[in-house]
C-alpha cells in the first residue's frame, strides 16, 4: 500500500460524488452503492489499516487521538481534502463543516461508532457542526472536506 494508491482509489470515489449536494440523499446512496457490504468499502478499509500501519497515515497525535491531512484538495480529488483519523473512545475538537464533511467509518473493535453511527458513510451537510466521537471502542474515520474547508471552534 502506498499514498499512491489511496489517492487513486479516493479519485475514483470522488469522481462519482463531485459536484453533488452534500445530504441525506447522498448519504444514502453512498452507503447503498459504497457501504461496508461493497468491494470499494473493503479496499478503502484495507488501504487505511496498512497506511495506519506503516506510519504514514494518521501520524499525528494529539488530545487522545491520531490524525493527518493526507492530500490537500487537488483536481484530480475533485476539490476534495482527505483527512484519517484512529479515535478509541474519545471525542475530536469541536467544528464545523462550511462546505459539508463526508465520513468514512471504518470500525476496528466490534461495536465501535462514530457519532453514533456504525460503519459506512455520514455525510454532514453545509454548515453543519460537530465534536466528532468514538464510542465503543476504536475506529478509523477518513474525511473528506471540500475545499478541505474546516472550522474549529473555541
Amino acid at each position: 500500500m502506498t499514498p499512491a494508491l489511496l489517492r487513486e482509489q479516493i479519485a475514483q470515489l470522488t469522481a462519482q460524488i463531485a459536484g453533488r449536494p452534500l445530504d441525506t440523499d447522498l448519504d444514502r446512496w453512498l452507503n447503498t452503492e459504497h457501504g461496508p457490504h461493497s468491494a470499494s468499502y473493503a479496499d478503502l478499509r484495507a488501504s487505511c489499516e496498512a497506511g495506519v500501519a506503516q506510519g504514514w497515515l494518521a501520524n499525528r497525535e494529539g488530545g487522545g487521538l491520531k490524525y493527518g491531512r493526507i492530500f490537500k484538495p487537488a483536481d484530480e480529488l475533485h476539490g476534495f481534502s482527505v483527512d484519517v483519523v484512529d479515535m478509541k473512545d474519545v471525542a475530536g475538537p469541536h467544528h464545523v463543516h462550511p462546505e459539508g464533511e463526508i465520513d468514512l467509518i471504518m470500525p476496528l473493535d466490534a461495536g465501535a461508532t462514530f457519532d453514533g453511527r456504525p460503519a459506512g458513510w455520514l455525510v454532514c451537510p453545509p454548515d453543519s457542526a460537530h465534536r466528532p466521537t468514538v464510542s465503543a471502542g476504536r475506529a478509523l474515520v477518513l474525511y473528506l472536506l471540500p475545499q478541505g474547508r474546516i472550522e474549529f471552534t473555541a
